[in-house]
């Protein structure tokens, strides 16, 4: 039996013979209001650049700032919650993102701008992995599909950034970033009701690694080998994505001559394209297996990457679009596949590999506009072209055991 029907009474598992969609839809409006709230930082970076004359490498480090405090807490929120589960720490988290987008609004300085992104990111650590664990405990055994619905709440929500800015911020200035602090207070109400759900449903009860869920039965070696690989295809990934979330704009407007109205709607439209991708990557997974969409995905996007850097603004942007498709859907494909690799530590996982794509996402976003400023906005996206062909490392992955995936369905 798998972990999210496991963990729960059996009055609990008799009610639930499938996904629980309105928990899960509800998670993922969560998830889109909390990612929202913190994609409205990273877009608003032209008006913090020319509000504080910054320079690329402070602009990378105010990634980092908001991206530290995310990889660094969430894997021990997970662990934290994998002993105890905290369902009501969901509307706390909610509540840490908003206060951070208010300090953000106000801000004065560069250091309350890196206060308020280092509040975000505790928020994101609150948030993620006990989210994550109420979406498999939700799934009724289709674990990617529920990721996916999940995941792609953040991704539409991250996508809703640029728009955002392109028609409130940027007219009104910053601090009407203050204005969206008021979506946190519905995602607190909505988290509180799922809190009640997942404690009726057995969350409230401390987890026993006896009561572990069915997962891949490997040689702690090559767990530990495996978790290896998955973290460099999570470094190319989001090395890769950072280059897009944090300076394509940046890019459209000094390769291109485009204004910054027009930039931050092609950013949507790539984000956009990643929302679509995270939909569409769980289900496969559940039907094809884990393994083949991850490589497929990373390694998939490597033609497309390679020539982006060398086109005109009309194929930049239609090659976007294929880009954010491609690699968005690995990451619930490596968030159920490490789950399988490590039974009965849901929350830590998802706190881990949620962390190392903000913190890497973070380290990305720091390194290359370090090197943007050494060199150009230009050489950045020529670099990092490459990176995809760093997903050919999945074909390196074990294979799940046929006797246990035999067993789930």
């Amino acid at each position: 039996m798998d972990e999210g029907l496991r963990d729960m009474p059996a009055r609990a598992r008799a009610r639930i013979g499938g996904p629980v969609y309105p928990v899960l839809g509800a998670a993922s409006v969560c998830h889109l209001l909390n990612d929202m709230l913190q994609s409205l930082f990273i877009a608003t970076y032209p008006v913090f650049r020319s509000g504080f004359d910054l320079s690329f490498g402070q602009i990378g480090l105010l990634t980092l700032s908001y991206q530290l405090t995310a990889s660094l807490l969430q894997p021990l929120v997970g662990l934290a919650t994998d002993r105890r589960p905290q369902p009501f720490s969901l509307p706390v988290g909610m509540g840490a993102s908003a206060a951070g987008l208010l300090l953000l609004s106000m801000a004065t300085s560069y250091a309350m701008l890196l206060a308020g992104g280092a509040l975000l990111g505790v928020g994101s650590s609150i948030f993620h992995p006990e989210a994550s664990r109420l979406a498999r405990r939700a799934s009724g055994g289709a674990h990617g599909l529920a990721q996916s619905i999940f995941q792609v709440g953040g991704n539409v929500g991250s996508s809703l950034g640029p728009l955002l800015v392109a028609f409130i911020v940027l007219p009104h200035g910053q601090a009407s970033l203050g204005w969206f602090a008021l979506a946190g207070v519905g995602g607190v109400a909505l988290l509180t009701w799922l809190g009640l759900w997942s404690r009726r449903n057995g969350a409230a009860r401390p987890g026993r690694r006896g009561q572990a869920a069915a997962g891949m039965v490997l040689p702690r070696r090559q767990v530990l080998g495996a978790l290896g690989l998955l973290f460099w295809l999570i470094l190319s990934k989001w090395f890769y994505l950072a280059s897009f979330t944090s300076y394509y704009v940046f890019y459209l407007m000094e390769e291109f001559a485009v204004p910054e109205e027009a930039a931050q709607l092609w950013l949507f439209l790539f984000l956009a394209a990643v929302a679509a991708g995270t939909l569409i990557g769980g289900p496969l997974g559940d039907r094809i297996g884990r393994k083949p969409v991850i490589w497929g995905s990373i390694l998939g996007t490597l033609p497309f990457a390679l020539v982006l850097p060398h086109v005109g603004l009309a194929a930049t942007v239609a090659l976007s679009v294929p880009i954010g498709l491609i690699i968005s859907s690995a990451f619930s494909a490596i968030v159920v596949y490490a789950q399988e690799l490590v039974p009965g530590r849901v929350g830590m996982v998802s706190g881990l590999f949620f962390g190392l794509a903000f913190g890497l996402g973070g380290l990305g976003a720091a390194v290359l506009g370090l090197l943007a400023d050494a060199t150009s906005i230009g050489f950045v996206y020529d670099l990092c072209s490459v990176l995809p062909a760093m997903g050919a490392l999945a074909l390196l992955l074990p294979d799940p055991d046929p006797q246990r995936d035999r067993r789930s369905t």
